[in-house]
Parts: C-alpha cells; structure tokens; sequence
C-alpha cells in the first residue's frame, strides 16, 4: 500500500469527512476523495460509510486502521530519528500549550529564540486538546496534565497553589463570601465541562450548590480574565492572580487539593535535535 493513501485514510478517519481531511493535508478535496477510492479499490472493499454524522469505518476499514496506525507509528518514527542527528539550530519546531502558558511563559521564550536564534521559527499552537507527540502533531508540549505515554521525556517546570480569588470591587458589590453560606447571593465562573478533570463541584473545597454559575469557560486565560473583570468568583492559580493587585485572595487557608503544574514534554527521538534543544532551553529559562 502507498503511504501517501494512508495518510488520506487517516486523516479521513481523523477528520470525519473529506472536506475535513483535506483541510487537515493541505490538498484538495479532489485529490482526497481520488485517493480513497483508489485505496478501496487496491483493497477491493469499501473503507467508509457515509450517515447523517460524517463518515463511518466499514468493518474492513476497522482493521485497516490498525494496520494504518502501525505504519504511521513507524513512519514518524523513521522521520523523528532522521532528525535526531541534525545539528542545525535552525527550521521549524512545533510547540503547544495552553493559552495562559502561552501569554506568559512561551511568548517570552520566543522573544529570547528570535535574539539569540533568529533562523528558527516557533509554531505556537494553543489548545486546551492534547495534541499527540508521538504523530508529531507538536515536537514540544507544555501541558498541565502530566502524561503517561511512553517514550516521552517529561519535565516539570513549575508547581502553583490554587486558590478562590475576585476583585475588590466585586466583593464591595457583593461582600466576602463565608464558607458555611457555601456561596450563596455569590457569581461564579468555572471551566466548562471537558476542560479539566480537576472541577468536582467545590471552589478550593467548598460546595458551589447555593452560588449562581454565571460563566463557564474553556481557558485558563479566559476564565481569569472574567475574574479580573470583577464579574465573578474564580479558582486561579496564585501565579497568575499575583501580577494583578486588584485581586484578592479570600479564605488563603484554603487550596484546591490538586496544583496547577506545568510540564514540558518531548518525545525522546527529538532530544538531541539542535532546534528542539535550543527551544526546550528557552522555555526552561523563562520557567527557572
């Protein structure tokens, strides 16, 4: 099978629809849609169903896909190893993190690269979604979920207490809230349902059940910025609430029982590539 025919399949898969993978590749819906067939053909059997939610595997392309993965496993693998031997500190090197992070640690990391190695260039991408290392869909990660696949080195850069904070002209509106009361008369703001396994119902342990869930968000930015914009109660981590003097830190005995970590994750194979070692550097730097 032609390699090129896979990676449409799986992209395929990936994706949903045609339309989608060729977005994805960089191609045209076209050559997507010729390209499947093609491989259905080699095969002699259909891949995909079209229903009303996109486009379904087949039983033949279930077991296709297996064998789809394990090439591409092998392919990158070819590629990252190749690139392990490059002593170059320059060309593209892809990093992801959150938008928080970004702001703060990574856009000042970049600023150092840009003087001290202007021939790489950085691709930034933001998300809160757990891009895949191990299918280069990033060469470097700085998450706040320690991951568990093999094969990656992981780094811890830095560890945050997180703690209830709000405005002073939001608790001049509203008052201080009392644990007891477990916020009720009060307006909070939480992430929305997906973006962390950390919410359980309490802020820093305090049932939320008499309180108004007035936003949720999808970011640590996002949610800190309608903190600071005195329109509700939040959990921060002390990191981020410590560069706005507007903002308070109510019942400070009190801490969400898991940290806002940020960890810096490779995979092995690009440890000793010039351009990742020189971003890792800057990164760590900003961090330290």
């Amino acid at each position: 099978m032609n390699w090129d025919d896979i990676r449409i399949f799986l992209a395929v898969h990936r994706a949903g629809t045609l339309t989608g993978a060729a977005h994805q590749l960089g191609i045209d819906q076209t050559t997507v849609s010729r390209r499947l067939a093609g491989l259905e053909r080699t095969l002699g059997s259909r891949l995909f169903l079209r229903s009303n939610s996109g486009l379904t595997l087949t039983v033949t392309g279930r077991d296709v896909l297996l064998k789809a993965q394990d090439m591409e496993r092998m392919a990158v693998s070819f590629e990252r190893r190749g690139e392990g031997a490059d002593a170059r500190a320059e060309g593209e090197v892809r990093v992801t993190t959150t938008d928080a992070l970004a702001v703060d640690f990574l856009v000042p990391a970049i600023e150092r690269l840009r003087a001290s190695h202007p021939d790489i260039r950085v691709i930034l991408t933001t998300t809160t979604r757990l891009l895949d290392l191990a299918r280069r869909e990033a060469d470097i990660a700085v998450r706040t979920v320690r991951p568990e696949q093999p094969d990656l080195i992981v780094r811890r850069m830095a560890s945050w207490d997180v703690g209830l904070y709000a405005t002073r002209g939001y608790l001049e509106r509203n008052g201080t809230p009392e644990p007891q009361d477990e916020f009720a008369g009060h307006d909070i703001a939480l992430y929305q349902a997906g973006v962390t396994e950390r919410q359980d119902g309490t802020l820093v342990g305090v049932p939320i059940k008499q309180g108004r869930v007035v936003a949720e968000l999808d970011s640590s930015l996002m949610l800190a910025t309608f903190v600071r914009a005195g329109l509700a109660l939040g959990e921060l981590p002390d990191y981020l609430a410590a560069r706005d003097p507007q903002l308070t830190r109510l019942w400070p005995q009190r801490r969400r029982a898991t940290p806002y970590d940020a960890w810096l994750v490779l995979h092995q194979d690009l440890a000793h590539t010039a351009r990742v070692k020189v971003v890792v550097e800057a990164v760590a730097g900003v961090f330290g």
